[in-house]
């Protein structure tokens, strides 16, 4: 059996980081449905921003778009919605055969909003209609500010992926989002299946503390913390305030592994993935991490060490996981706003060499 493969025997859906119009028209996507077992993928700025810089598969539908008056943030989003609604009919049977709960992808608003709540709810709502697939996801940070817009598009109906979690509590602040919205959409006598999926980002904390621990601690802070989220993510779907959502027909929302690609050369190349093998969950990954995996025979223990030990270690080491994570969600919200913008700066750039040619 294929490591790929056994993930889902495990419990945990396989997703795969990316997308570019290059991977659905050459048939690669669907090979990695069929033989790898991915059942879902994720997106982002940076990644369409690659896509477009680094190949001409986008050259002749943005001269198309030009023609049309079409620019900027416009034209991207018209780009990305046409390749996620071809990625998301490729999902679609998955997506029917599991009951809604896997074969999803996901479409991220305008960074620059991650401090806007209006602005945000206002993007989710626009951006999903314009979609129109059951099966497509809307990413919102979870921001102070994002957080009241992700109980609002829940509200509204409109499925979310929370991104930019990176600690339990945030995990746990997102998750009271999610159930605030599905509440209200049960005391409204609305029709509680909303899809929702809340992304813990793992390997930035390594990098963070990268140069501030001894060797014998590197590369275990992501892990660790995972594994508290993990924790508390059960003791959530165990709660009385999720089983009385379950039994008014809504769905829970799922624990999502991102950044899970090892930055560390001497660290293992699944890392992230052998230690966070565990039910009730999804990894989306990098493609090469993805093919690292298929590679290996065999994978080790899911969280192969006691996390509250290692958060102790670190703690005697000088590192404060709280202050890290407000770090890190801040470093997160600055650095998704600047692949943005290379975003835009690529689209504009690419539109003037078009128009000379």
């Amino acid at each position: 059996m294929k490591t790929t493969l056994k993930l889902h025997e495990i419990g945990q859906s396989l997703w795969l980081d990316n997308i570019t119009r290059g991977l659905l028209s050459s048939g690669t996507l669907q090979r990695y449905v069929q033989e790898l077992s991915i059942t879902g993928l994720t997106s982002n700025p940076t990644i369409f921003d690659h896509a477009i810089k680094n190949s001409h598969d986008y050259d002749e539908a943005i001269s198309q778009k030009i023609k049309e008056g079409k620019s900027g943030e416009a034209l991207f989003f018209e780009l990305a919605i046409e390749d996620l609604r071809q990625a998301a009919d490729l999902f679609l049977p998955i997506h029917e055969q599991t009951d809604g709960v896997d074969g999803w992808v996901s479409l991220e608003v305008s960074p620059l909003l991650a401090r806007n709540t209006a602005g945000t709810l206002a993007a989710a709502k626009d951006l999903h209609a314009r979609a129109g697939r059951p099966n497509l996801f809307i990413k919102i940070p979870g921001t102070s500010e994002g957080l009241p817009a992700i109980e609002e598009a829940i509200f509204a109906g409109v499925p979310v992926n929370v991104t930019l979690l990176f600690s339990g509590a945030q995990y746990v602040a997102a998750a009271e989002a999610y159930l605030r919205g599905i509440e209200r959409r049960i005391a409204a006598g609305l029709n509680p299946d909303v899809g929702s999926v809340a992304s813990l980002f793992v390997s930035r904390w390594d990098v963070a503390v990268a140069d501030k621990v001894p060797e014998a601690l590197r590369n275990k802070l992501g892990i660790a913390i995972a594994g508290e989220a993990y924790k508390r993510y059960r003791a959530l779907l165990d709660s009385q305030r999720s089983q009385r959502i379950l039994n008014a027909g809504a769905r829970s929302q799922r624990l999502l592994w991102a950044s899970t690609g090892t930055k560390d050369p001497k660290a293992s190349d699944i890392l992230y993935v052998e230690a966070l093998a565990l039910p009730f969950t999804i990894n989306t990954m990098p493609e090469a991490t993805l093919k690292a995996l298929a590679a290996h025979e065999e994978f080790g223990e899911a969280l192969p060490e006691d996390t509250g030990k290692i958060l102790a270690e670190f703690a005697k080491a000088g590192i404060d996981p709280d202050a890290v994570a407000a770090q890190l969600l801040e470093e997160g919200v600055a650095s998704f706003a600047k692949s943005w913008n290379d975003l835009l700066d690529c689209i504009a750039s690419k539109s003037e060499a078009l128009k000379a040619a």
